[in-house]
């Protein structure tokens, strides 16, 4: 039994009125009920939807059909000898109505006396502030290691496939983050397909997964072929992540090293935060999960609270993982009033989460500035370091210009030297930029790229160093007061 089965329990024998049980897996949370009444007989359960009305008990069978109130006056009126635990599915819809919300808090007040508790199962909800004081909330985590392998084991035994030990290691390592309908829609498939599952299902799992966060809204599954070497500069960054990349190994963990919680990468636009952050999760070899936080907000009032719950959650079982959270700044950078505080509040909610998390989600925020980032983000212990990406010296830029040449005309030699002298002050993307203004002078005259392309070509960018000046000194003071590491030496 777990710990959140024995937490169950001990709040159905408390004699808790009104349980929430966050989850928008129904057949889960029926199924972990009706384990629980078998743990705590002689209960029962019976169960309520709004079309099929009362189920599972005698002589009341379809009672209630399309009236919420009447299953609440059923509970009320039963004897205290047939002790019941009723489901109710979907009825967080009703409880806006005035008499619901009354009687639901009537009860509250009868069922502390009677052997009888309601559970209410909904994901995404917003209770009414008349309500809150009166619900006792359980957040259903997904499947973990375990479950995930007994039900894979029981679906194998029960199609009579035999799976080897190692095949049904990696299928349940791979499952993780799923939901258990998920997990049984990826056999189901298998099972029709060849009529057996097994190794050839891993495609399937990641699918499933990409599916899975695709539908969350707020993540979004990142496909990345950019590694370090991809990156120009940025040295003293690149050896420090080496050593995070370590710190995820079995090796690490005997050696008492705690998980790597985060980077957060501070610089002008153009720097390479968001490539460094795609490089990391294919260098690392894990998926990159994008949170938007603009998402986050949007709906109700109180759903941005429970969106950020679900991310994190399911974040924390896809792990290991990367959360990158871009352009953070501008997130978080804002007056909580102007939003009645939600803005905060989800802050808050990730801020624990950030200092109290024990799974392997490595987090990547950017910022392009910190005069608008909250003080307690930046607070040590948050993330395991700061980086702050300035704009490259002249060595750095030499071989950012290199790459992109050989990315692009990957046979070309020429002297950069003379163009280099015009590119202080140039941002990697605006080095990249003027390579690609280049090519275009080239090719209208249908000949070769040239020195003098490249030359012409960065003399008529204007680089964001010269027209924000002001922010770019504000941030270099900010870092150079000890409160960031330099993501690179300083090489001219």
């Amino acid at each position: 039994m777990s710990n959140w089965e024995e937490q169950l329990d001990l709040l159905i024998r408390a004699r808790t009125p009104i349980i929430w049980i966050r989850s928008n897996e129904e057949e889960r949370v029926e199924t972990l009920l009706q384990n629980s009444t078998k743990r705590l007989s002689p209960r029962r359960l019976a169960t309520w939807d709004y079309i099929d009305g009362i189920s599972n008990v005698l002589n009341s069978n379809n009672l209630g059909s399309r009236q919420p109130m009447a299953v609440l006056e059923w509970l009320k009126k039963l004897d205290e000898s047939s002790p019941t635990i009723l489901l109710l599915k979907d009825f967080h819809h009703f409880c806006e109505d005035p008499g619901i919300l009354r009687m639901l808090k009537n009860l509250t007040i009868n069922l502390r006396s009677k052997p009888h508790s309601i559970v209410i199962s909904s994901g995404l909800w917003s209770p009414s502030n008349d309500l809150e004081e009166d619900l006792t909330i359980l957040d259903l985590p997904l499947p973990k290691e375990n479950e995930i392998k007994t039900l894979l084991s029981n679906i194998a035994q029960a199609s009579n496939s035999q799976l080897d030990e190692n095949v049904l290691k990696e299928l349940t390592n791979a499952c993780g983050g799923l939901s258990e309908s998920r997990i049984r829609k990826v056999a189901a498939r298998a099972l029709a397909q060849r009529g057996q599952i097994g190794k050839k299902d891993l495609i399937e799992v990641l699918e499933e997964k990409r599916q899975s966060i695709a539908r969350s809204e707020v993540l979004e599954y990142c496909k990345t072929n950019k590694s370090p070497n991809d990156v120009g500069g940025l040295q003293i960054l690149k050896d420090w992540l080496k050593q995070r990349k370590q710190a995820f190994s079995e090796e690490a963990k005997d050696f008492g090293l705690p998980l790597p919680k985060g980077v957060l990468l501070v610089g002008p636009q153009g720097t390479g935060k968001t490539l460094v952050a795609k490089a990391i999760a294919n260098s690392w070899s894990m998926p990159l999960l994008r949170l938007d936080v603009g998402r986050l907000f949007a709906g109700l009032v109180g759903a941005s609270e429970a969106r950020t719950r679900e991310t994190i959650q399911r974040a924390e079982a896809m792990a290991p993982c990367i959360l990158w959270i871009d352009e953070i700044d501008k997130a978080f950078g804002g007056d909580g009033r102007s939003d009645g505080g939600t803005s905060q509040r989800v802050l808050a909610n990730i801020l624990t989460w950030m200092s109290e998390k024990t799974s392997s989600v490595f987090l990547v925020a950017t910022a392009n500035g910190i005069d608008k980032l909250p003080p307690e983000l930046l607070r040590k212990g948050r993330f395991d370091e700061i980086f702050m990406l300035e704009l490259p010296s002249r060595n750095e830029r030499h071989s950012i210009l290199e790459l992109h040449l050989q990315k692009r005309r990957p046979n070309l030699k020429i002297d950069l030297n003379a163009a280099l002298d015009r590119t202080e002050g140039f941002s990697g993307a605006e080095l990249e930029q003027s390579v690609i203004e280049a090519m275009y002078f080239a090719f209208a005259e249908k000949r070769e790229l040239v020195e003098g392309d490249l030359i012409l070509a960065t003399s008529q960018l204007v680089p964001l160093s010269r027209t924000a000046r002001e922010q770019l000194e504000s941030l270099r003071e900010w870092a150079s007061s000890g409160r960031a590491r330099a993501s690179s030496p300083k090489l001219f």
